[in-house]
């Protein structure tokens, strides 16, 4: 099947970002070069994952906070307690939420025979930190943005997690 080389693809073309700083200009530079490109190139989409340790199945998440509270320190050795990840975008109580439809999404993927769930609660450590710029930024322009969490190989394997990425582009190339 086609995704048999995502994960090299993926791998090739992909910005890592490990320090959260550099992760806002990443965003950032991306915004506005994709806010340049949205009148030629309307479909823009950003997806993001995050590992979930305790998770036995997928999720799509709905949302994110504005509010940065890690129980440990980050790569940097950050370690924020209850402040807002964007201060000029309100309190940490200020939710963003996908404008993608979830729901049908998460739908899609279970008659696909994935273990796959909605959830409301992307975390208050980096998973959310980093949607909650990704929709901040994308509210600003037409673009989408997407944060998924997978659990750990050890509880569902590589090769399936790589079949279920595959199979969520497919889906979200139907909606959008």
């Amino acid at each position: 099947m086609w995704f048999s080389n995502l994960k090299s693809n993926v791998e090739e073309g992909v910005t890592w970002g490990f320090a959260l700083g550099a992760l806002f200009q990443t965003l950032q530079s991306a915004f506005e070069k994709d806010n340049e490109l949205t009148s030629s190139s309307p479909r823009i989409l950003w997806v993001h994952f995050g590992v979930n340790s305790g998770a036995s199945r997928f999720a799509i998440e709905h949302q994110a906070v504005n509010e940065a509270t890690f129980r440990c320190p980050d790569e940097m050795g950050w370690k924020p307690q209850r402040v807002p990840i964007i201060p000029a975008d309100g309190p940490i109580t200020r939710i963003r939420k996908t404008s993608l439809p979830v729901e049908e999404i998460t739908k899609s993927l279970a008659q696909m025979g994935y273990a796959v769930s909605t959830s409301d609660d992307a975390g208050r450590f980096v998973c959310n930190y980093v949607y909650y710029q990704s929709l901040y930024f994308a509210e600003k322009s037409n673009i989408k943005s997407l944060f998924v969490h997978v659990p750990l190989f050890l509880t569902i394997d590589e090769e399936t997690q790589m079949r279920f990425v595959a199979s969520l582009l497919e889906v979200l190339a139907s909606f959008y």
